[in-house]
């Protein structure tokens, strides 16, 4: 049996499923991400054969990572160029030195660790309701040799942004439309005195960009980062021989609607009450 066979199997049974229903659209999308999907995962096994798991380019290059994410794409993310348009914004907010980092939704710990590494000084609090995800960014922490940087919980809410008032703290936020409730300037004041890198999921609540943008027009200054899927790939060189699906759905990271991102940067006090 092959690494993948236990996936294919399973491909197919899905497909199975899929075809036996009455043909639509919708369903064609489905078995179209399936597929790709099973693609990706081959490409993954390719990669991690001939590069192993270091993070090969971008804001992370040099974190080692692991065989498969917790959720969500891979290949993106060992590559490098995982939320790329998002990067430049990652690269500012370093430069700023944070001493404190709120990663909320933070999965096996990409941001949560690479931001660590980038950042020796500054202690990261890493939040995820997902066991696995938060066992993972552990062990991510500790084979990065920043363990002592992390602070790994489960639950964060908004009354918890109270905690790092006036702590020059930035906030890494990405947790599935969950982004309403959490990022509230009302029910959370805390908030407005830090710098915000949120990703927006229009898919599950539409309007969410803009309300986000109307909450914090007053106190922050406010990038609207969109992402149409072009990826810039240096490395490996070894893709430039496959095929030009394979190279899409190497780069490809998954998602099934709209999300972009607001990097919100808290205005200086002189300058907010000019608004």
């Amino acid at each position: 049996m092959t690494k993948n066979s236990g996936l294919t199997l399973e491909i197919y049974k899905r497909i199975d499923a899929l075809l036996e229903q009455p043909q639509s659209p919708g369903n064609l999308n489905m078995l179209l991400r399936l597929l790709a999907k099973w693609r990706s995962a081959v490409v993954q096994n390719t990669l991690i054969k001939r590069d192993g798991i270091r993070v090969i380019s971008g804001v992370f290059e040099g974190m080692e990572f692991i065989e498969k994410s917790s959720e969500g794409c891979h290949v993106p993310k060992l590559i490098g160029c995982y939320e790329q348009p998002l990067q430049p914004y990652i690269e500012a907010a370093i430069k700023k030195a944070h001493p404190v980092v709120i990663n909320i939704g933070c999965a096996e710990g990409y941001y949560a660790v690479g931001l660590a590494r980038r950042m020796p000084n500054a202690k990261i609090y890493a939040y995820d309701i997902d066991a696995n995800g938060r066992e993972t960014c552990a062990n991510l922490a500790e084979k990065n040799g920043v363990s002592d940087q992390v602070v790994i919980g489960e639950l964060f809410t908004p009354a918890d942004f109270s905690e790092f008032e006036n702590q020059n703290a930035l906030v890494i936020c990405d947790i599935e439309g969950a982004e309403k409730a959490m990022l509230d300037p009302v029910a959370a004041p805390a908030l407005k005195t830090m710098d915000i890198i949120v990703e927006c999921h229009e898919e599950f609540v539409p309007g969410i960009t803009n309300l986000l943008k109307e909450r914090f027009k007053q106190s922050h200054d406010i990038a609207h980062i969109t992402d149409i899927g072009h990826r810039q790939i240096e490395n490996p060189k070894w893709l430039e021989t496959l095929g030009h699906m394979d190279q899409l759905i190497a780069s490809w990271e998954w998602r099934g609607g709209p999300t972009p991102w607001l990097a919100l940067t808290q205005k200086k006090p002189n300058r907010q009450g000019k608004n």
